[in-house]
């Protein structure tokens, strides 16, 4: 690897490095990453600095460390889910995973909001799903997702509506795309009428909007989502700290 001594750390650029070798498959997902020692003779530099991109690479939820076995690629879990893009809870603070319910899919062309978010140009072919998530057997979320039809080919409606496992871990076993990190903004707004429908909130009655954006390497957008959340029982939580913690 070459050093560039003007531009990051010597442990940063290792880290880019090795960034780019996930992002290009080199580890799939569940797989163990080289050791250490090894990892330090293909870049020629010490441990030390190996052990600190991997530490970077760790606290950014990509990889994880099992203690007597190694340094893993991240896997898209249940549990994983749960704790680091599932915030919704029930107001007693109880978390469970939702159980999905797919209302629509289908094609369109990006929308400048959409577009600007994704980093696509306007027009650009998207898949669209709406999805009902259901907590104690009724919806509390309604979801508008938005995905670039080009990373996700061959995508449709059947495809997606037989997946066994959350979406996220749908997305890294038949496209490789690991999600890494999500970026949300929360707003409290009236919601459309076929929105509030399919929540049976009252018309004219706000409900929270979370805006996200899913991102995986190389901070590459892959979705955007729109959640709608009936805030009667339920609330926004997230509890970093917590979910560090599982690591």
């Amino acid at each position: 690897m070459a050093v560039n001594a003007t531009a990051n750390p010597l442990y940063r650029q290792v880290q880019i490095a090795l960034t780019r070798k996930l992002a290009a498959g080199d580890w799939k997902p569940g797989e163990a990453i080289p050791s250490e020692s090894a990892l330090a003779h293909e870049f020629r530099v010490s441990i030390g600095t190996i052990r600190k991109a991997v530490d970077a690479l760790v606290a950014g939820n990509i990889l994880l460390r099992q203690q007597g076995r190694g340094t893993f690629v991240a896997m898209h879990t249940e549990d994983r889910t749960l704790f680091y893009f599932f915030h919704i809870a029930r107001k007693d603070g109880g978390k469970e995973l939702p159980v999905h319910e797919l209302l629509s899919f289908s094609k369109a062309r990006a929308e400048s909001a959409e577009a600007t978010r994704l980093d696509l140009g306007r027009g650009t072919p998207t898949l669209r799903m709406r999805n009902a998530l259901k907590l104690g057997g009724r919806p509390v979320i309604l979801d508008d997702i938005v995905v670039p039809a080009a990373m996700f080919p061959g995508l449709n409606e059947a495809i997606y509506r037989a997946r066994d496992n959350t979406i996220y871990a749908f997305y890294q076993a038949r496209y490789r795309i690991n999600v890494i990190r999500i970026s949300e903004r929360l707003s409290a707004e009236i919601p459309p009428a076929t929105v509030a429908a399919a929540l049976a909130v009252p018309a004219n009655a706000p409900v929270l909007a979370i805006r996200r954006v899913a991102y995986t390497y190389n901070n590459t957008p892959v979705e955007y989502r729109v959640s709608w959340l009936d805030t009667r029982e339920h609330e926004y939580l997230s509890d970093l700290w917590k979910g560090d913690l599982r690591q």
